[in-house]
């Protein structure tokens, strides 16, 4: 090919990575803006609220806090005792056992005296089969439920809970989730803090667990995870969590809320069917879902955000499980993007369609694959020796500062917030790691992704997996 082909097309592929870095740049800035006003706003508002009135008065709604279980044999009992010790009235805790295959259920009867109780079941709604209702004969441990059921994934479980609750909110979250004392308050403060807009659902911050000191299902002191897969998953879920969800949510276009912490207005939940238990993104479907069918119906509405730490959960030390876990996220959000297609720059649905969505597309499921394949083609360009290595360096250099300043802004902010980690030694061991993940945690998230995407498109059966437990560190 003639020379000055070659350095058009070069020239063309120079512009095109150079707008796409710029609107990630402007992106990101405008996110972070975002997040910080409604940071500010959010805890003015709420600097003077007495969150007891909400426990104390005799219209607090009802909510169900639906725990699918399988094989948590090790765990169960303490992250029950947590979940029965939130300060609310109204609510009930039902702990869905999804055909666990160790001692699960064994330990569920013996710790809290659990007695099978006869209870009229919906044999139309979708689940697999439930074998037994557990009550405890103790009064102490009235709020408690047991559903034991066939196996059929989390989602299955979730619909179960769902069809089996009376209650008005439900919310669903992973058993091995600790939820702190005040958490159903902060839920239902949510639920109401609206006047004109029907709030279908709330969601809030996942917190990293791994090293902390629980005692008795209660957390005692928080601490930084002494494993530095932990550690660079904790960097990212402050990233996330306290900058990414929060500018969505400022705007009300969030998709997505964290399966360890979501409650749902049982109704509309119930109405669009519950999860799918045909995708393991099932927690962004629902969202998805959620939505479109109150913008069909043209009812106002909204989705909450609550930045406090709430819920604290332990992530993956292990690197075959981290993969497994991102490459399951992965696939779940290409069928989500897939199912829902017909949203991309669709006015109808407002900034979901224009904005939410397109983010989603480019970034989420995109991003990994064009950092993947261009790694190969800068190698490819540098053996055909055609490689502008002033561009690539300078572009490069760039995004490395950019992302670094992002992180560092990301940790300031949290410290400045919210100040879960107090020693000088842990956030600066954060910033280590926002200096090297780039080279060493990031490219392992891109690998699986590109194993997702690849199970999906090339139709290679994988179902959701599992994560194996090590238990909370006990304080002594």
């Amino acid at each position: 090919m003639d020379s000055s082909v070659w350095n058009i097309i070069l020239e063309y592929i120079n512009v095109v990575f150079f707008l796409f870095t710029m609107v990630l740049f402007t992106m990101f800035t405008i996110m972070g803006f975002l997040s910080t006003r409604n940071s500010i706003h959010y805890r003015n508002k709420n600097s003077f609220n007495d969150l007891s009135k909400v426990m104390a008065s005799p219209l607090a709604p009802s909510i169900t806090i639906i725990a699918p279980a399988f094989n948590e044999g090790m765990t169960i009992v303490d992250n029950i005792r947590s979940l029965l010790s939130l300060r609310y009235v109204n609510y009930e805790v039902m702990v869905v056992n999804d055909g666990s295959k160790d001692d699960t259920l064994q330990k569920m009867i013996e710790a809290y005296d659990l007695e099978k109780i006869e209870r009229e079941i919906d044999p139309d709604w979708k689940s697999k089969r439930i074998r037994g209702i557990y009550k405890s004969k103790q009064r102490s441990f009235s709020k408690l439920t047991v559903i034991d059921k066939e196996n059929g994934g989390k989602s299955d479980a979730l619909n179960a809970g769902m069809a089996l609750s009376e209650n008005k909110y439900v919310g669903c979250i992973d058993v091995d989730c600790l939820l702190l004392p005040d958490a159903l308050l902060h839920i239902v403060k949510s639920f109401f803090q609206r006047s004109k807009k029907r709030v279908i659902a709330v969601g809030g911050v996942i917190r990293v667990a791994n090293s902390c000191l629980i005692d008795g299902g209660k957390l005692e002191e928080i601490r930084l995870p002494k494993n530095w897969l932990a550690r660079f998953q904790l960097l990212e879920y402050t990233r996330s969590f306290i900058l990414g969800r929060m500018a969505w949510g400022s705007i009300d276009s969030l998709l997505i809320i964290s399966g360890a912490f979501g409650f749902f207005d049982r109704e509309i939940a119930m109405a669009v069917g519950g999860y799918d238990t045909n995708t393991v993104g099932e927690d962004m479907e629902m969202i998805f879902k959620m939505r479109r069918y109150m913008h069909d119906r043209r009812s106002p509405y909204t989705i909450e955000y609550i930045p406090d730490a709430l819920c604290w959960t332990e992530v993956p030390e292990d690197l075959k499980i981290l993969v497994n876990q991102r490459d399951r996220w992965a696939r779940g959000n290409l069928e989500t993007l897939n199912t829902h297609k017909d949203m991309f720059f669709n006015s109808k649905y407002g900034r979901l369609g224009l904005l939410s969505y397109p983010y989603w597309f480019f970034y989420e499921w995109l991003a990994p694959l064009l950092e993947f394949f261009g790694f190969f083609t800068v190698i490819l360009f540098w053996y055909l020796g055609i490689l502008n290595w002033d561009f690539f360096l300078a572009i490069t250099a760039s995004v490395y500062m950019y992302s670094i300043m992002f992180s560092f802004y990301a940790i300031l902010w949290e410290v400045y917030s919210y100040n879960e980690y107090t020693k000088t030694k842990d956030i600066l061991i954060l910033m280590l790691c926002a200096i090297i993940e780039p080279f060493t945690f990031h490219p392992i998230v891109v690998w699986a992704a590109i194993r997702g995407n690849g199970k999906k498109l090339f139709k290679v059966k994988s179902g959701w997996g599992s994560q194996v437990r090590k238990g909370f560190a006990k304080a002594t």
